[in-house]
């Protein structure tokens, strides 16, 4: 009996043994995954040439810099470092991938400026500035600054939208073209040359707490314009600028802005929608969010001759302070007056609510939904909506173009809405 029981011990110390090692062996091999997977390397632009004193133009350096951090083997991350206590004149320049490591960080402590000449962008697109192509799992972050030097341009902008065959010539300052899994947040930006922020063809991007400055009468100077993007979440940040403070364009889907504080500027917009024929937008949602004496508070706007739908679109718990046309829908879109369209065909609108909105208004006619006269707004909610005048002793109203759907708990009463 004794010997069975001494194999007994013998062969569970074998087993012990075994698992020992296996886990041992499973542990190691974890260890090394978790290592491989945050292998970074920092890239500083100092390091490859940049001055940093203002002056110099340090566009080849970053452009160095780039392509090492871009195209760095074996990295699963590179940082690319702009540090603090340095200012970095930058002519345009182009940051294009797709880059080796699964993901790129450009950490902005210290400031980048735009050149003050107009002959120093010679030779290089001039619709943009700081750009961003192919670059997937990119961060860019900190709490630098971004100046545009704007007013070099301002004085012979393109207002609107140009004549056929002419371009407007002032560059957006920073686009992100095609970057899936973008993170921007941080950051001040100042007095772009046009729109402060665009992004295209994006997927699964973040916008946090940024600051947009430029004077409120700085033309086209859009916060931040988003067009063909899905997935994209905006929020927690101040835009102060002479445009709309988000724009929502064309074959956009899936869009959440909040805690928003916007104003001077031209409120938050979906579109102008329609001028080159057919757009789509949905599944937009807008809440928690606060207009400051903005020219427009929530605002869809369209042009007349246009096709397509923007439909699912919510806003919620919105405030206005002394708002210019606090809640719109103007499918008779045509900032210049001039040679504006007349067609029934129209971009359809449906499933639109303005809910739990309050506030002040510098206008009389604080909702004006002026639909197509040939097809119709169908479905919009406005409920729970109080908005009076900002200046005492004034009355405030509504009015309504082909408008379909429900209003509950409004203040002025909207009677002009059709069931």
């Amino acid at each position: 009996m004794s010997w069975q029981i001494d194999r007994m011990v013998q062969l569970v110390t074998l087993v012990l043994v075994f698992l020992t090692c296996m886990l041992s062996s499973a542990l190691g091999a974890s260890s090394s995954t978790k290592i491989s997977l945050v292998s970074t390397t920092i890239f500083d632009v100092m390091k490859y040439g940049a001055r940093g004193d203002g002056k110099t133009n340090d566009s080849p350096a970053f452009m160095n810099a780039w392509k090492a951090a871009c195209q760095a083997q074996g990295n699963k991350r590179s940082i690319l470092v702009i540090p603090k206590g340095r200012t970095f004149l930058l002519r345009p320049i182009s940051f294009n991938g797709p880059c080796k490591p699964s993901s790129i960080f450009v950490q902005v402590s210290g400031n980048i400026v735009a050149p003050t000449k107009k002959t120093d962008w010679l030779g290089s697109p001039i619709d943009r500035w700081l750009y961003f192509s192919l670059v997937n799992g990119l961060t860019v972050s900190g709490s630098g600054r971004i100046d545009g030097r704007g007013p070099i341009w301002w004085e012979n902008a393109c207002i609107g939208t140009p004549a056929p065959g002419t371009t407007c010539h002032a560059p957006v300052a920073l686009q992100f073209k095609r970057c899936n899994g973008l993170r921007l947040n941080g950051l001040t930006h100042v007095n772009s040359p046009r729109v402060h922020i665009t992004l295209t063809t994006c997927k699964g991007v973040i916008v946090s707490n940024l600051h947009i400055i430029a004077p409120e009468t700085s033309p086209n100077t859009d916060g931040i314009d988003v067009s063909g993007s899905t997935n994209v979440n905006i929020r927690d940040s101040v835009i102060e600028t002479g445009d709309d403070c988000i724009a929502i364009s064309g074959g956009s889907s899936n869009i959440k802005i909040s805690g928003i504080m916007c104003g001077p500027g031209h409120g938050i917009s979906i579109g102008a929608l329609g001028n080159s024929g057919f757009d789509v937008v949905e599944n937009v949602d807008v809440r928690n969010c606060t207009m400051k004496k903005t020219l427009t508070g929530v605002r869809i706007k369209s042009w007349q001759g246009g096709s397509g739908y923007a439909r699912r679109i919510s806003f919620t718990g919105i405030k206005f302070i002394a708002v210019y046309n606090p809640i719109i829908i103007d499918q008779y879109y045509c900032p210049t007056q001039k040679n504006c369209r007349t067609s029934t065909s129209a971009v359809k609108l449906s499933d639109i609510t303005f809910r739990g909105i309050t506030g002040t208004s510098s206008m009389d006619n604080v909702i004006n939904l002026s639909c197509s006269k040939t097809v119709p707004c169908t479905n919009i909610v406005v409920d729970s909506v109080y908005i009076k005048s900002a200046i005492p002793g004034r009355t405030v109203y509504g009015s309504c173009i082909n408008a379909h759907g429900r209003a509950s708990h409004v203040k002025p009463f909207l009677s002009c809405i059709k069931p």
